[in-house]
């Protein structure tokens, strides 16, 4: 019998965006409007084919380095991908060879507030929910604003800015401690750019969409 194929539809209403750093937890209203969203990409993400999924992330990974060789960062904010999310790990590897300052989430157990640790290609540890984290020494929320670029993990975008991501609100914390004028792309696949979505005032936006298919700079209201 045929594998059934998740193809990825999010009809949700268009709202003003009204953007701010506050953090708290999403609203009745929006919450169930998040969460049929999240478990569409979540299941379309998990219905790829391994050969499809790596196309997507080296013709991704290739236009996130194309980029990075234009701005030229000192420092660089990044997730650590796990199956089946957008990869990081060859653009990690990449960003670590040409001496670039990296900084990755520590996810300590037992630690549920933003903190980073710094990272230049050592193995890593196995941190919450099995990511893997950098072994090195923890740092605060505020490290964050030392990045010159910011690279985001979510499960839709859309061309004015607005970020889904996983639900717990890490990144929405952690950016409130973001230079104002840090670029932060969100990395998609290209289904997952939608018309819009359903967020709240404390949602925090991003500046890009990096897809497989295309590269979106975001803004409007």
């Amino acid at each position: 019998m045929p594998k059934e194929r998740h193809e990825l539809t999010i009809p949700v209403e268009v709202k003003s965006v009204n953007l701010r750093s506050c953090v708290t937890s999403e609203t009745p209203e929006s919450s169930a409007g998040k969460a049929e969203i999240r478990s569409r990409v979540r299941l379309a993400r998990a219905d790829q084919d391994p050969a499809t999924a790596a196309r997507r992330d080296e013709a991704r990974t290739s236009r996130v380095l194309a980029a990075c060789r234009r701005l030229n960062p000192g420092w660089i904010a990044c997730y650590v991908s796990v199956d089946p999310e957008p990869s990081t790990s060859d653009l990690l590897a990449e960003l670590a060879d040409w001496g670039v300052g990296i900084l990755l989430p520590w996810l300590g157990r037992g630690s549920h507030k933003p903190s980073w640790a710094e990272w230049a290609g050592e193995p890593m540890t196995s941190g919450f929910a099995g990511i893997p984290m950098p072994t090195s020494p923890r740092l605060d929320a505020t490290a964050l604003s030392r990045a010159d670029l910011i690279v985001l993990p979510g499960l839709a975008g859309t061309r004015e800015g607005v970020r889904l991501g996983q639900g717990g609100g890490w990144y929405d914390q952690a950016l409130a401690h973001a230079r104002p004028d840090t670029p932060r792309w969100l990395l998609l696949n290209d289904a997952e750019v939608v018309a819009a979505l359903p967020h709240d005032p404390w949602d925090q936006p991003v500046t890009a969409l990096v897809t497989e298919r295309r590269w979106i700079e975001c803004g409007g209201e």
